[in-house]
């Protein structure tokens, strides 16, 4: 949605109804300085939300980036042929020798703060630099996950270098979109010189499902800035959710293309079959219900015992592990068209790959001092970055039946530092430490202990298990027997085998696409071909406006009466536009109508409020806060003083609203009735 900046609801005049009034909150209302009353001309009854396709923007080929906490990347595929997924040049780096199809999220800028480079070419720069002129140059790495972890993100919000040096977020972001950006439309030119220039691409971005409205506000104004689309353009960008890229992907694959962690190995059968997992179960199914030995023929047609132990055969949870986030979603999968239907809204938590660095800094912290750390993070950053590098390297290698000890290199400059800074060396302070399991090798290196490796995954890994865990004993979750577990964090053996001997034993069938590390990426253009496939979502919380009701005794709260000109009105009532919950269809609207008080306003501005319970009833109610704003820019109202177009008499001017909640975005459109013609409307959730 496109940012405006706060504005007053000066004069704001919304047309009465017998159980509403424009009449504002007496002085002492939380909301006095911010807005006058509102009341829609609506019923207090909210309307059946009415169903609209969405309209599709013309586009001959679709390019996703995946935006990753740890690595990044981009896939596309043309119009012509949506299904065949072509993956972006393999980035050079990293291993030598090695070629990887995604690139560490890692942003270098000069010092004057201008693009230098982006993924392993920054990485490796960075990492050459002398120590001493390192300290100019600023290093981003990791940095998604402080859009998630930002209480009160703004478009002012800030990120902080390696270095400590900090620059505006939204700059930073824009300057690996714009880099992603230029790659793409690069090899497009290559593969296709005939492409046309403008308009062609429809971009899609992937955030976590539990990203909030601010969050992914934030996602398309950093891609404004990059130029992948204008303003005016803004429906050639999509904000795909990461699990439901996943799940997308995943509903088309090939038993081949999985493994399931029950047996470690493919399902047996005639598995080179070119059927989606969905056709496939589904015709086994009609032909097992024809067939007395179900078993035997379920393995002879090359579905096997994976989808026969299903129930319904249509649900599925997708645990999308990122470097970042854990993120959970459950899907249905709807007849005739395989359209996908939300079961219970997006859940998880910052339980990501992250979490297994973090726990490595403080185990680093124990054996030679948090404040020498922090000094040496500071002071000597790109040694630093050498430092995770080479645990990056070694947690690659980790698994639960591994047998010998694992080498972690230090950095010369490390040895060096901590040497000038305590007067004595790293050996000793292992020596002194009370870690047991760090010892001290021959050949100048940490040697960690497997179950020592293994013990700094345990936080992370847990609280994978426990959010999985409470969405399983949800109510709308019963009966689910089938789990996808992706993203680069799933390609860890040490979570593989946790997840499968946590949830084995419950019946749930624990399943990992092969690549696993794309399947975000490539369901993300899948969605970009077709965004309707997720065609009912749940609203993750409740949304409405503040409003006067005509006050009623026994009903309402004393404190919330005010009388005015005779007649007795409460204020602060919350109005819900779609409550938490709430399963909400691609396409629904929910329509409100305004009326501005002066026949000249030009903006109206709205505050919105949310909660995550289904049944506040007051804006001032605990856990009810303001997140954002509707913002209408109106036209000139008619000069001629006489009826609008509707009808309407003169000086009332009926503003129509029409709100979206069902999409990855809450989208808002808006009429002005005495002309019949679009109005410029927006939600703000970054101004608040």
């Amino acid at each position: 949605m496109l940012a405006v900046p706060e504005l007053g609801l000066q004069g704001l005049y919304i047309g009465s109804s017998p159980e509403r009034s424009p009449i504002p909150s007496p002085p002492g209302s939380p909301r006095t300085q911010e807005s006058c009353g509102i009341a829609p001309l609506t019923p207090s009854q909210s309307p059946k939300p009415e169903a609209r396709a969405p309209q599709q923007a013309s586009f001959s080929v679709v390019v996703a980036i995946d935006f990753g906490t740890t690595s990044s990347g981009y896939a596309f595929s043309f119009s012509s042929d949506p299904e065949a997924i072509h993956m972006m040049r393999k980035w050079e780096g990293g291993d030598p020798g090695v070629a990887h199809q995604k690139t560490p999220t890692c942003l270098l800028l000069t010092p004057e703060g201008a693009f230098h480079s982006f993924g392993y070419t920054a990485r490796d720069y960075y990492h050459d630099l002398d120590p001493e002129e390192a300290r100019d140059w600023l290093y981003f790495e990791k940095f998604k996950m402080k859009i998630h972890s930002a209480t009160d993100l703004t478009l002012k919000t800030q990120l902080e270098a390696v270095n400590g040096k900090k620059m505006p977020a939204l700059e930073v972001f824009a300057h690996a979109l714009r880099f992603f950006k230029e790659h793409a439309l690069q090899e497009l030119r290559e593969q296709c010189p005939s492409l046309p220039e403008k308009d062609t691409v429809r971009w899609v971005l992937t955030v976590p499902a539990i990203w909030k409205q601010p969050a992914k506000q934030f996602m398309r104004e950093a891609a404004y800035l990059a130029g992948l689309v204008s303003r005016e353009t803004a429906e050639q960008l999509l904000i795909a959710l990461e699990p439901e890229a996943a799940s997308v992907y995943c509903r088309k694959l090939r038993l081949h293309q999985l493994l399931d962690l029950s047996c470690r190995a493919p399902g047996s059968g005639r598995l080179g079959e070119r059927r989606s997992i969905d056709s496939s179960f589904r015709q086994a199914r009609e032909q097992l219900r024809r067939s007395r030995h179900s078993r035997t023929f379920l393995v002879e047609s090359g579905v096997g015992e994976l989808w026969a132990e299903l129930q319904a055969g249509d649900r599925y949870v997708v645990a999308d592990c990122g470097g970042g986030t854990v993120d959970l979603t459950v899907h249905q999968l709807e007849q005739p068209h395989g359209t996908l239907k939300e079961l219970y809204k997006a859940s998880g938590g910052p339980y990501g790959a992250v979490g297994v660095d973090l726990a490595f800094e403080q185990l680093l912290g124990r054996i030679f001092g948090v404040d020498f750390i922090a000094t040496f993070k500071r002071q000597r950053p790109a040694a630093w970055v050498d430092l995770t590098i080479a645990f990056e390297a070694r947690k690659r290698t980790a698994g639960p039946h591994r047998a010998g000890a694992l080498n972690i290199s230090l950095p010369f400059s490390f040895i060096d530092f901590y040497r000038k800074q305590r007067g004595h060396n790293v050996e000793t302070a292992l020596r002194r430490s009370s870690v047991n399991f760090v010892k001290w090798s021959s050949q100048g290196m940490l040697r960690m202990s497997c179950e020592a490796m293994n013990e700094l995954f345990q936080p992370t890994v847990s609280g994978i298990i426990q959010h999985i865990e409470a969405l399983l004993a949800r109510p709308e979750v019963q009966g689910v027997k089938l789990l996808f577990l992706v993203g680069g964090f799933a390609e860890s053996a040490v979570l593989q085998h946790a997840v499968q001997a946590a949830l084995g034993p419950r019946g749930l069938r624990v399943v990992v696409p092969h690549d696993v590390g794309l399947t975000i990426l490539k369901g993300a253009v899948l969605f970009g071909q077709a965004p309707g496939v997720v065609r009912v979502r749940r609203s993750p919380l409740t949304y409405g406006v503040g409003v006067l009701n005509r006050f009623v005794d026994g009903r309402h709260p004393p404190e919330k009466l005010l009388v005015r000109d005779g007649r007795r009105w409460c204020t602060d009532v919350f109005e819900r536009f779609v409550a938490a919950e709430q399963s909400v269809a691609l396409g629904e609207e929910v329509r409100r109508s305004y009326c501005p008080a002066r026949p000249g306003q030009r903006r109206v501005l709205i505050n919105l409020y949310c909660c995550a319970a289904e049944d506040a009833r007051f804006i001032t109610d605990p856990g009810v806060r303001k997140c954002g704003a509707l913002n209408l820019e109106l036209e000139p109202a008619p000069a001629d003083g006489g009826p609008d177009a509707a009808g309407a008499p003169p000086g009332r001017r009926e503003i129509r609203a029409a709100m979206q909640f069902g999409d990855t975005e809450i989208k808002v459109t808006a009429v002005d009735v005495s002309t019949n013609r679009s109005v410029r409307a927006s939600i703000d959730f970054l101004s608040n």
